[in-house]
């Protein structure tokens, strides 16, 4: 069924809204009022709540009473700490999130359990997105290391530390594919790719949960945001979404499958409206895609205040009409608006909303309470001692600078500039050189302070004979007088300039959507001034998005991309620009030409007139004046201080039977002089099918450790599964025909043969 939207007829719109609650209550109440499985004393508890306990436990609320980010949200005022203990006794308050600390954790929990009426375990919530005290790599930065095993240590790791301090429940992992880099929310998940984003999410969801939800260093994760929100219009946060049913299924949904399959208990509603109607208030998405047809038996969490937003969008007349439009659709739990607890009893207590629906509801969060043993342990998570033991270890900062230089893309290495040579003048300018606040990355807030920057790294790298001078040349966006001058001045003194330019943290993230993504007037007048010095430039980009890079750093004769790299950020760096590790890292997502040309990526559909970019005649083609369309660093692409060599390439068939499989092999060679790691990619295209498909699509891929001189053989198996994609009715298809199937390391290019899927 499409999504229903609304008319702008009043009589129709409230026939709309009718057969929204309708949906909810009636056509697909079986599935969605089916509680999970928990024990019996749930149904009990349920028993005896009054109207007004139940609203509470699906509420959630910031917590004050430990609340120490007031410059993220300065709106929350500490001072009423007292009144939410008092809320939280009168059972007003299931879900706190976003505070910290055992002490203050131990107080809240023991007013729930001790001083309530029904001795209702409070679950405490957090985002704890790359990391806790110890930050990691942001999510687009660590997917580029297309290693899952990795990002399922640094989430373990993350969630080791924040349990630590009291959080039971991560807001995390963010799984929207993010395909327009104008959009700043594409720092937290995995990039373009569907099957990156999928694997990525699964291994996160691992990590985060460790396979026992009960030990006190595990937390439930959350798949995020549900669904479609990487598509916004224009790449502007919180703007709406209008895909097709097939775009919406093959590209967005993926990911949400993965980390349900893996474990994720909980999902979050998305803020904004899909094909005109807000996720929050979408029975369709909600009931229809989530709980029917792919099986989600947890809580739904809406985002902050977003109940009340569906006012805003013109879609709910008052709060109370909010409140039965949301939690009909399939809001379990409402963030921060406080509007279930003001209007939820009357509603139910005036017949619009079924108690039946409301106990399904309260039955998923407190089961969620009973996976999580707070029933049976409730102060798990609240040990005194566990802080020292677990926060900021020296395996976790080694883990930190680990993960931060598998990370790093080698874009570009002109006759072999890195790793540099000892005994060098080295200049490092621009405003990314030095300080701790734009070091961790968004979505970092919990960070400690002792982040290690760009200039700390390479201090602590550099050997007897070589030097470093350290000039900003200009801020982040605006210029600093005599910089420019002054920077000039210290790459004529070099050997060498590391030019360190980007994004502060605050560029990217959440609310941080650019409209040029490429670099600031004041960092691209100090990039044109270093490079008509002459002298070589290595570019060291901090980001959280692919940049559309200035004519003048593409010269540059070493590109790194290093995102934001978390606390450990300069030692990884340093790590890389001084060879102790050799660049593995892959891009996630494709390095555009201009910014114009987003939203960018390479799985895009073909046209009737494609345009060859190396080609003579561009007339009537599918292109830019300014531009051809396509990358300048493109998805997948990586380089190595080694060489590798793909050759060899075999099919074990030049046909995939229906029900069979084909395995594809290919022989991978470090011809180098040193050890390395080379992403090996699968892409298959589809030449005819009934709807058309994407001129490559990623299937599998393979990260190899070769030392030099070793060979290893790659192989992949294809079923037909793989070949699948979502029809025109929105049902899964895979259609007899012709393929091609390229291995290489990436999405451009390498070793390619031709196959066919035969009818069953």
């Amino acid at each position: 069924m499409p999504p229903l939207t609304p008319s702008s007829n009043g009589v129709n719109r409230r026939l709309f809204l009718t057969l929204c609650g309708m949906l909810a209550s009636a056509a697909v109440a079986p599935t969605t009022f089916a509680a999970p499985f928990r024990s019996p004393r749930i149904d009990k508890l349920i028993a005896r709540m009054s109207l007004e306990e139940k609203a509470g436990q699906l509420s959630c609320f910031t917590d004050v009473v430990r609340w120490s980010l007031t410059f993220i949200n300065p709106t929350v005022n500490p001072a009423l700490k007292e009144q939410q203990l008092a809320d939280v006794r009168a059972g007003r308050i299931g879900v706190l999130m976003n505070g910290f600390g055992v002490e203050g954790g131990r107080r809240l929990q023991k007013a729930a359990l001790e001083e309530s009426r029904l001795g209702i375990p409070l679950l405490f919530a957090g985002d704890i997105m790359h990391g806790y005290k110890t930050a990691f790599p942001i999510g687009l930065g660590e997917a580029a290391s297309f290693d899952t095993a990795l990002a399922e240590r640094t989430a373990r790791a993350g969630a080791s530390e924040a349990t630590a301090e009291g959080v039971h429940w991560n807001f995390a992992p963010m799984v929207d594919v993010g395909r327009d880099q104008r959009w700043g929310r594409v720092a937290e998940g995995a990039g373009e790719d569907v099957l990156l984003n999928a694997r990525m999410a699964a291994a996160r969801v691992r990590g985060i949960q460790d396979g026992d939800l009960r030990r006190d260093d595990t937390m439930a994760a959350t798949a995020k945001h549900f669904a479609g929100y990487g598509a916004v219009s224009g790449g502007m946060d919180y703007n709406t979404v209008d895909i097709s049913q097939a775009a919406f299924r093959d590209i967005h949904l993926p990911p949400f499958r993965a980390a349900f399959e893996a474990g994720a208990p909980t999902t979050m509603a998305a803020f904004t409206v899909l094909n005109g109607v807000p996720s929050t208030g979408n029975p369709w998405l909600l009931q229809q895609v989530l709980r029917k047809e792919m099986g989600f038996k947890g809580p739904v969490i809406s985002d902050y205040a977003a109940d009340a937003e569906l006012i805003v969008h013109g879609f709910a007349a008052d709060e109370r009409d909010a409140v039965r439009i949301a939690f009909l659709a399939g809001i379990d739990i409402s963030m921060q608006s406080g509007l279930y607890n003001k209007h939820l009893p009357a509603l139910v207590r005036d017949g619009v909303i079924p108690v039946a629906a409301v106990d399904a509801a309260v039955g998923r969060v407190l089961a969620l309470k009973e996976a999580l043993g707070l029933f049976d342990n409730p102060y798990r998570s609240l040990d005194p001692e566990a802080p020292a033991r677990r926060i900021g270890t020296p395996e976790n900062r080694a883990l930190a600078r680990e993960a931060g230089a598998r990370s790093i893309v080698l874009l570009k290495n002109e006759n072999s500039l890195l790793p540099l040579r000892a005994n060098m003048r080295i200049a490092l300018i621009g405003p990314c050189a030095s300080g701790k606040d734009n070091v961790v990355g968004p979505w970092a807030f919990f960070a400690q302070a002792d982040a290690v920057d760009l200039e700390g790294g390479l201090r602590a790298a550099l050997d007897g004979g070589t030097t470093l001078s350290v000039t900003p040349g200009c801020g982040y966006e605006l210029p600093i007088e005599g910089g420019v001058t002054a920077a000039v001045a210290a790459a004529m003194a070099a050997d060498v300039v590391l030019l360190a330019v980007g994004e502060s943290q605050d560029m990217s993230g959440e609310a941080a959507s650019r409209a040029d993504i490429g670099l600031s007037a004041a960092q691209l007048e100090l990039v044109e001034a270093i490079r008509r010095t002459g002298k070589p430039v290595v570019a060291v980009l901090r980001h959280g998005r692919a940049l559309a890079l200035p004519p003048a750093l593409q010269a540059s004769r070493a590109i790194l991309a290093t995102w934001f790299l978390g606390s450990q950020a300069g030692h990884a760096i340093a790590d890389v620009l001084f060879g102790k590790v050799n660049p593995s890292a892959h891009l996630p997502v494709s390095f555009p030409l201009v910014s114009g040309q987003q939203p960018f990526f390479y799985s895009h559909l073909g046209t009737g007139r494609p345009d060859d970019p190396a080609g003579q005649n561009h007339m009537f083609k599918a292109r830019y004046r300014e531009a051809s369309n396509a990358a300048l660093y493109p998805f997948g692409h990586g380089l190595s201080y080694t060489r590798f060599s793909l050759s060899g390439l075999r099919l074990s068939s030049a046909q995939l039977a229906w029900d069979g499989s084909l395995n594809v092999q290919a022989s991978l060679r470090n011809v180098g002089e040193r050890r390395g790691a080379r992403v090996v990619q699968l892409y298959v295209r589809d030449h005819v099918a009934s709807l058309a498909r994407p001129v490559r699509e990623l299937k599998d891929f393979q990260r190899v450790e070769l030392d030099p001189g070793e060979s290893r053989e790659v192989s992949f198996t294809l079923t037909r599964s793989q070949l699948g994609f979502v029809g025109a009715e929105g049902r899964t298809l895979s259609e007899p025909g012709a393929f091609t199937l390229w291995v290489g390391d990436s999405s451009l290019g390498g070793l390619s043969a031709g196959f066919a899927l035969m009818a069953r």
